[in-house]
């Protein structure tokens, strides 16, 4: 296999879904139970905070004890056994990827585990719920905790990390992500155009296929390790 010196590696819904983590866009899916404009836009928590709390406090018990699957943690192997520089981008908002030991991370849809407050713009750990009457810690103030994730229509978090990430890998790799949501979507075609090779490891092929150089499908559990294995020499 060829030498590389700079992974990059986008993360999305379908590597966590092994671990029990409901998708978002498929069959059967998050946003096939619920509405966007209901749960997660801030004019949504303007509108019904408590609807919009429940929601992610519903999402937040779910990952408190789930554990990272075989995929998360070949990542973490790969970024750790690897000579060159490894970066993960993750749109999921889960800590599987840290669970797993993955530590050079960017979280650019934010953390389901941490609470922000729009009063003060404080981050804090949080496992527990977050309800309307919580006052925060750091400015005294009530009503304005949130989760700290990115809702439709926000900017994602560290968007100038991840383009200085895009223009100098020279290996892309893109895992469980479907291709549909912006400004991630846009990354293998960004990589691509600075001359990286992009691959694809996915259930099945998503809708940017013809921007992958290479492609491997099935599940996360079982392509993604084989495929570190190759990077390292396995």
């Amino acid at each position: 296999m060829t030498t590389y010196e700079s992974i990059a590696i986008l993360t999305g819904a379908g590597l966590s879904a092994e671990s029990g983590l409901s998708t978002f866009r498929d069959k059967g899916g998050i946003w096939s139970k619920y509405r966007i404009e209901d749960v997660a836009t801030p004019e949504a928590f303007a509108r019904d905070p408590r609807t919009v709390l429940d929601f992610y406090n519903m999402r937040r018990r779910r990952v408190l004890d789930t554990r990272p699957n075989a995929g998360h943690e070949a990542l973490a192997r790969l970024e750790a056994g690897f000579p060159g520089t490894v970066t993960t981008i993750t749109q999921n908002v889960d800590p599987l990827h840290e669970r797993a030991g993955t530590r050079n991370l960017i979280h650019m849809h934010g953390e389901i585990l941490k609470a922000l407050c729009m009063h003060c713009g404080t981050r804090r750990r949080w496992e527990v719920d977050i309800t309307v009457d919580v006052t925060c810690g750091a400015c005294g103030r009530t009503g304005g905790l949130r989760p700290d994730v990115v809702w439709f229509g926000e900017m994602p978090y560290e968007m100038d990390r991840i383009s200085e990430v895009l223009e100098i890998c020279d290996l892309f790799l893109s895992i469980g992500t479907s291709g549909n949501v912006y400004p991630a979507a846009g990354f293998a075609a960004r990589a691509l155009a600075a001359g990286a090779h992009t691959v694809e490891l996915n259930l099945e092929p998503s809708k940017q296929n013809d921007l992958f150089a290479e492609a491997v499908h099935g599940k996360a559990s079982e392509v993604v390790p084989d495929y570190v294995d190759r990077l390292l020499g396995g």
